[in-house]
């Protein structure tokens, strides 16, 4: 398991030319912390976004969805809060989010359909505009271009630290740079997982390159990770590519240039994405579930989301129980038709389970369990019937999941 792609992705301060970003206390729902951001492009940038797949989206997706089509892929700015996620909020949210937008696009000078929106917070109040509306001059004022660690904490909910990730590839003679920040703790499963990530690059790109890019990376990471099955109302993920960078302009998704700098997207949202794992409410495992040995990655990718997101496999992870049988009858139930008496099983490289059968050697149990001791883990289950394979990402379940849940709102 790697931490960091390909050794390309770097965590922690950054900047990207062109862009600048603000956090503010608002007070909307939390008391003397940061809980609002501006992010804006000081040119005209390509934008695209992947939102979530939930029939209940929040207002901010529905505006994002709305102002990305009526901009045809083009965006100047984003505004995101934390505490009140502006969902299941009807036809009142949607204003309260379009008045948002409209006081940022008023303060920057820029047409409203240029300004995309996020939330993340308690589902049902409505957005309390006025707390944002009072801090959007300030922000504006402390637009820089090195605030984004001060971004990624504003983000924050249940979140134990802030993340942020980085890298650099070389584009023709230049070399560009892509990085983002991430919030997401809990509520996290595939399609999208419950969480915000904001992405900035000085790359020439068309918006269909761009969001081709996008969707591959996205797929790719942030629908590969779970912590607890749950996906929300708010997933989104934002792009803005401001053409800073003096290369030839990125048209053809699949040419060298193209291939390069989706690579380097791809990434940089693995890396988030890792993050959001590993700061999973109440995790103490991180967990790399492989299912290889497929006839095709679909059907990998559906039996390792299956063992993944298995409370009883995660309550075992969690106890330091190396419980085989939890894991393969997650994979019997997956709705893939493999033949059992074909699958074996890994932890890390100790086969535990081989061709439908317990392995028996006489200190297996131990050389098992102190696998599950770690702080990482690597399950591998070979279903014994082609080549591909897929990989997802969580952690496990503890004590502490169930106490953060259980008082999310008071």
């Amino acid at each position: 398991m790697q931490e960091r792609s390909g050794g390309k992705v770097q965590r922690g301060a950054f900047s990207v030319p062109g862009f600048r970003v603000a956090a503010a206390m608002s007070g909307m729902r939390y008391k003397n912390r940061l809980d609002c951001v501006l992010i804006v492009s000081e040119a005209e940038a390509a934008a695209a976004g992947v939102f979530t797949r939930n029939r209940f989206c929040a207002a901010p997706v529905v505006l994002c969805r709305e102002h990305l089509e009526a901009s045809q892929g083009y965006a100047r700015a984003v505004l995101i809060n934390a505490g009140i996620a502006n969902a299941c909020t009807g036809e009142e949210g949607l204003r309260r989010a379009r008045r948002s937008a409209s006081q940022v696009a008023s303060l920057l000078g820029i047409e409203p359909n240029r300004v995309l929106v996020a939330s993340t917070g308690v589902i049902g109040p409505q957005l309390r505009v006025e707390a944002l509306e009072s801090v959007l001059p300030h922000l504006v004022s402390a637009l820089r271009p090195d605030g984004w660690l001060d971004a990624a904490q504003a983000i924050m909910t249940t979140d134990t630290v802030p993340k942020t990730a980085w890298g650099q590839t070389p584009l023709g003679q230049t070399t560009v740079t892509c990085a983002g920040m991430a919030k997401g703790s809990g509520m996290i499963a595939p399609d999208m997982a419950t969480m915000l990530a904001f992405v900035v690059t000085d790359a020439r790109i068309t918006p269909d390159a761009l969001r081709f890019w996008l969707g591959k990376a996205v797929n790719a990471s942030f629908n590969r990770i779970t912590v607890d099955g749950d996906t929300s109302t708010n997933d989104t993920v934002l792009i803005m590519a401001n053409a800073t960078a003096p290369h030839p302009l990125i048209t053809d998704p699949s040419s060298s240039e193209g291939t390069a700098f989706g690579k380097l997207l791809t990434d940089v949202c693995l890396d988030l994405a890792h993050q959001i794992v590993r700061d999973g409410e109440g995790a103490t495992k991180f967990v790399a579930v492989t299912v290889c040995g497929a006839k095709s990655r679909d059907r990998a990718a559906r039996v390792a989301q299956t063992i993944a997101a298995s409370p009883l496999v995660k309550t075992a992870w969690f106890g330091q129980d190396a419980n085989w049988g939890r894991i393969v009858a997650a994979a019997g139930r997956a709705g893939v038709d493999f033949d059992p008496n074909r699958v074996s099983l890994f932890f890390e490289d100790v086969c535990i389970f081989r061709n439908g059968q317990p392995v028996q050697e006489g200190d297996l149990e131990e050389r098992a369990s102190a696998v599950f001791r770690q702080k990482e883990i690597h399950i591998r289950l070979d279903l014994g019937e082609g080549m591909e394979e897929d990989t997802v990402y969580t952690c496990d379940f503890s004590y502490d999941y169930v106490k953060i849940n259980a008082d999310y709102r008071s």
